[in-house]
């Protein structure tokens, strides 16, 4: 299956979820996982081995606050989201619910 994402099942009546920021950390300089990016110190990460990907979960800190950041590196490309601590618990709430539906 492409990675076709569909938000059709939204429901407008909930309560609305922050937005999380979307970036690619590979902009063609070549660097990977552990770029060594000096705004922010890594508190704990966690990598995860899948079949194709690999998946980093980083728990950093900046002079903003606590933020993770979660990495997925698949066939040399690299891609990366990031969210507030703060959100942290409504992000697992919705793993949860899809973990269900499986």
């Amino acid at each position: 299956m492409a990675d076709d994402y569909q938000f059709d099942d939204l429901d407008s009546t909930t309560d609305p979820v922050k937005p999380v920021s979307i970036a690619s950390s590979d902009n063609g300089t070549g660097n990977s996982h552990g770029n060594g990016n000096s705004y922010a110190s890594e508190l704990y990460s966690k990598q995860i081995k899948a079949k194709f990907r690999t998946f980093f979960v980083d728990l950093k800190e900046s002079s903003n606050g606590k933020f993770i950041k979660i990495s997925e590196k698949s066939h040399g490309r690299k891609s990366t989201i990031m969210m507030d601590a703060e959100d942290i618990p409504v992000f697992i709430e919705a793993l949860k619910e899809v973990l269900q539906k499986i």
